[in-house]
């Protein structure tokens, strides 16, 4: 296989033009080329309003030796990243390897123990997806919430409500990448997630992945427990309490309950699991009118075939603390994240269209321990609370919202500007800057400023800004060794909850990570044990 980089034809290009142009580049005629296939494609706008298609394709000849020499520096050759299964360790079980949370690190945990025969029970806390799209959907009509069903709990994790982005920092030489992006595709994502710069699937198609891929476990032999906690462990028994009453015993329990599960980190502090703080970031949701952002990053506001554009933004302040954009959603909504009753999270999700009139993104500032009132590893859970708090007192129960001149100027806004909230769940005017201590409100302010010389637009009087974006990662890590498993041996804290990951696909590739742990060290399950609880 040979790769060859920055082929560029104008967006409005056909597939037989990318064909030609591949022929041309690579100095090759028809009956030579036995096949290719887009390995990454990005948007070249440098010439705005004149803007490209820039490919990297990987392609199959009939003298590969011959177009190696010809295009020696040109052309490279490359081999299939192949995803390998981990070899099957010794120790026995009788019991079934349990995975506590089904958002992208415990479902591919689990997948990948299915599919290597553990048939493994995994533990949700809220419903099924679809009956947890109901639950959310009554929860921004009504605002009545199931504090276990809502955007942050239940089958799919926080992503599922959200941009469903896929792109990842997280280097891999593993294929894991790969993998994850594969099997979303298998089940139903579209195929373009395998070659897009920045792949994302959308709320509307990963509930069906989701669903698909529940059922694939189920049908290799694992099962799902939907309403169900693990309010308790009992560590020297190797015992989860599930609903403060029922008695699971495992061999090996992945801890996979995302960034949210907060009277999960308090029980499993109680019960001595070593974890500490850690830094994360917190701040608003900025929207504009997505045409504004289309015409600053394509050069037109009508950009035809061109998906809605996007954006990232990064600033280092005179204070020390770093502003960004974070989980930008083109086409998107805001939407009303919240788990805990009379606390507000606001978080982004775009259906993948990206049809919405507005772009939104996370404006966020870094927070550290040292801000923390005190040094314990949960200060960081109670320094979000204390923001959610105060974003539902200023929003009355509702995502509060505010222009970005009265953010300023520090006053509640009393009307909107040229850009309208698109928002799932109500809002109410408010003064989103009381929400934060004063030098994190200055921080945003500055941040959105300085953005501004960027993107013009982006710091206009009218911009909107809503609060509090308080759930970016898990203010937790629970600690695990070099095997995966955490100060007790039979529990593997696996995610973005634990710590370990920031992101679907990221998260995703640590449930590998954690899956092939459990792999390596235990046989797989001829049968399952007559009572799964005892």
């Amino acid at each position: 296989m040979i790769r060859i980089n920055q082929l560029k034809l104008p967006v409005e290009h056909t597939q037989e033009q990318l064909r030609k142009k591949l022929l041309r580049a690579a100095h090759i005629r028809e009956n030579e080329l036995k096949k290719y296939t887009i390995k990454k494609r990005s948007v070249d706008a440098r010439k705005k309003p004149e803007l490209y298609y820039v490919y990297s394709i990987d392609f199959e000849v009939t003298d590969e030796n011959r177009i190696l020499r010809q295009l020696k520096g040109k052309v490279q050759k490359v081999t299939e990243q192949t995803y390998h299964m981990p070899h099957h360790g010794e120790e026995k079980t009788d019991f079934r390897p349990v995975v506590i949370g089904s958002g992208p690190a415990g479902l591919f945990c689990a997948y990948l123990l299915a599919v290597e025969g553990y048939r493994p029970l995994i533990i949700e806390r809220g419903a099924s997806v679809r009956e947890r799209k109901a639950d959310v959907e009554h929860f921004w009509e009504t605002g009545i919430l199931n504090p276990d069903s809502n955007v942050q709990f239940g089958e799919g994790g926080a992503g599922t409500f959200s941009d469903g982005k896929l792109n990842t920092l997280v280097k891999d030489s593993k294929g894991r990448n790969r993998f994850v992006l594969e099997t979303f595709v298998r089940f139903g994502a579209p195929e373009n997630i395998l070659w897009e710069q920045k792949p994302h699937i959308g709320t509307d198609i990963l509930i069906t992945v989701v669903e698909n891929m529940r059922n694939e476990i189920v049908k290799l032999g694992g099962e799902f427990l939907f309403h169900t906690q693990v309010t308790d462990i009992i560590p020297d028994e190797k015992c989860l309490i599930l609903n403060g009453k029922e008695r699971l015993r495992t061999d090996a329990a992945v801890l996979a309950v995302g960034h949210s599960a907060r009277d999960t980190f308090s029980m499993l502090y109680k019960r001595g699991m070593k974890m500490e703080a850690k830094s994360f970031a917190v701040g608003v949701r900025v929207e504009h009118c997505q045409d504004v952002i289309d015409e600053n990053m394509y050069g037109r506001k009508e950009r035809g075939i061109l998906p809605a554009a996007s954006y990232k933004l990064t600033e280092k302040l005179k204070n020390g603390r770093g502003v960004y954009t974070f989980c930008m959603c083109p086409g998107g909504y805001v939407v009303n994240a919240s788990s805990e009753p009379e606390h507000l999270a606001v978080n982004g999700m775009s259906y993948h269209g990206r049809a919405g009139e507005n772009a939104n993104s996370a404006v966020i500032v870094t927070v550290t321990p040292e801000d923390y009132d005190s040094a314990h590893p949960l200060a960081g859970v109670e320094f979000q609370r204390t923001l959610e708090r105060r974003a539902w007192e200023e929003g009355r129960g509702s995502i509060p919202v505010q222009r970005f001149a009265d953010y300023c100027h520090d006053r509640r806004t009393e009307a909107l500007g040229s850009v309208r909230p698109n928002m799932k769940g109500t809002y109410e005017f408010a003064n989103v800057r009381r929400i934060f201590p004063e030098e994190l409100a200055a921080s945003i302010q500055d941040g959105i400023q300085r953005m501004g010389r960027k993107i013009h637009g982006f710091s206009d009087d009218d911009t909107l800004l809503s609060g509090v974006e308080s759930r970016t990662s898990s203010p937790v890590r629970i600690m695990r060794n070099e095997s995966f498993v955490s100060s007790e041996s039979w529990i593997y804290p696996c995610g973005e909850g634990a710590g370990y990951a920031g992101g679907i696909t990221s998260a995703a590739m640590d449930g590998l990570k954690v899956a092939e742990a459990v792999i390596k060290r235990f046989e797989p399950l001829l049968y399952v044990s007559k009572s799964k609880l005892v």
